[in-house]
């Protein structure tokens, strides 16, 4: 019976939502999909909890509205399918829609999480990632002779979901809300050589504009002996760079060299940038014939495959056109491309209402992880992905849901529980957060 009561423990929802947590922010650079499977499965069983009256619909201002904007993108989506009479064609590519459907119910859901104690568990779970990762690159880049790609089976998406646990570690850092600071510090360089391994030459770009925004965003703390230690810390960045990354750099340049003189003397579209310049051409022309509600999600790949035979003479197969936004406007048109950018500009706007106006840590902290997954995905899906794969689709969910509800949420209750006072919301001492209202 006792053995029975300590199980029942572990197993609140609290208890729940700290190991669901742990998983969403450690799994995408190391496990891969696993993060697909627990956003999505725990999303699908909030689901059951709400219907069952267990859990309460929670959604703020701020969550509705990105509510709105996400449910608009798939129903341009879904409306693109059903204008082409290619809903039955589509229906499969459309189910990865339900990751975003969630958003709402996975909010409600993580609303029940102490503020405090989901800080803490995002940052240690992100500095857990860029260790474990950095052990994975090494393997597979001097043992299996590869780009590093992580538990992602992918070097450009192992490169963006490591750069946002990066930026997490960073800010954590500067922001002065977890007292590990060197550990911090050398996870947040682990990263970063991970990174450098995986060859991505756009998240190294993503990785510098989230690291200076980070920096604006912190820039009244980075005085007196906080502007030398973030000084010591650029230094050791630009070290390791130098000492670790150098050949990988080096090499990943030349080649873009050698791909930009094939293509410009020789019309080389072979070649990883040639073939980035087939695909621009033959998604702008496909959005040509097809502007306002675009082809459906199910026709890229055709449209694609086609393009280049027709065009190039090239027997070649993508999903994507290696433009997010390009994407959006051959497979749902104007509609879609409008709706997909909405997203990014209401979470853009809830992030610089909280910068902003507040001065509590814990709301600022919130509003650096959306400002951070923001710039990740749009920056790297200019020449990537940027919607429409598995692990990218659920950390930009668990990034959107965790960093709203910090930033500008309420705690939910339980089902027949009130909420916590704030002095239960207290951080634990050792974290010494200085908590202060909005001004």
């Amino acid at each position: 019976m006792n053995r029975l009561s300590s199980i029942r423990q572990q197993f609140t929802p609290s208890r729940i939502n700290v190991y669901f947590s742990i998983l969403c922010f450690f799994s995408p650079p190391v496990l891969g999909s696993v993060v697909s499977f627990v956003f999505n499965g725990g999303g699908l069983w909030s689901v059951l909890l709400i219907a069952a009256k267990r859990r309460r619909f929670n959604v703020d201002r701020a969550a509705l509205a990105l509510t709105i904007a996400i449910y608009a993108y798939c129903a341009s989506n879904v409306l693109a399918s059903l204008v082409n009479h290619a809903i039955v064609r589509d229906a499969r590519h459309l189910i990865p829609l339900v990751t975003f459907l969630l958003f709402p119910i996975s909010y409600s859901t993580w609303s029940i999480s102490q503020k405090t104690t989901l800080v803490r568990i995002i940052v240690l779970a992100s500095m857990a990632a860029c260790l474990g990762a950095l052990l994975l690159a090494v393997y597979q880049q001097y043992r299996l002779g590869m780009r590093a790609e992580g538990g992602a089976g992918n070097a450009i998406v192992f490169a963006e979901v490591l750069c946002l646990a990066v930026v997490i570690c960073v800010a954590s850092v500067l922001s002065g809300m977890e007292r590990y600071r060197i550990a911090l510090v050398c996870a947040a360089l682990a990263g970063t050589i991970a990174i450098i391994y995986s060859g991505t030459r756009i998240v190294w770009l993503s990785l510098l504009i989230a690291g200076i925004a980070v920096l604006l965003i912190n820039q009244q703390r980075l005085r007196g002996r906080n502007a030398v230690h973030v000084l010591l810390l650029l230094a050791a960045i630009a070290v390791t760079i130098a000492v670790f990354g150098f050949h990988t750099i080096a090499g990943r340049v030349a080649f873009l060299h050698s791909d930009w003189d094939a293509l410009a003397a020789h019309g080389d579209h072979t070649t990883a940038l040639g073939l980035r310049v087939a695909l621009w051409d033959i998604g702008l022309k496909a959005f040509r014939e097809m502007p306002l509600f675009g082809h459906g999600v199910g026709a890229t790949r055709l449209l694609i495959k086609h393009g280049f035979q027709d065009q190039f003479g090239i027997d070649e197969g993508f999903n994507h056109f290696h433009n997010g936004f390009l994407t959006a406007l051959v497979q749902a048109g104007i509609l879609g491309a409008v709706t997909l950018a909405a997203i990014f500009v209401v979470a853009a706007r809830n992030a610089a209402l909280v910068l902003r106006d507040s001065a509590d840590p814990i709301e600022r902290f919130g509003a650096t992880m959306i400002v951070a997954v923001v710039i990740t995905y749009l920056t790297a899906g200019m020449t990537g992905i940027l919607l429409g794969h598995d692990i990218l689709d659920s950390v930009f969910m668990i990034f959107l849901v965790s960093g709203t509800y910090l930033a500008c949420g309420r705690q939910a209750a339980l089902e027949g529980q009130a909420v916590p006072s704030a002095e239960g919301l207290a951080p634990p001492p050792a974290a010494r957060w200085p908590v202060r209202a909005r001004q």
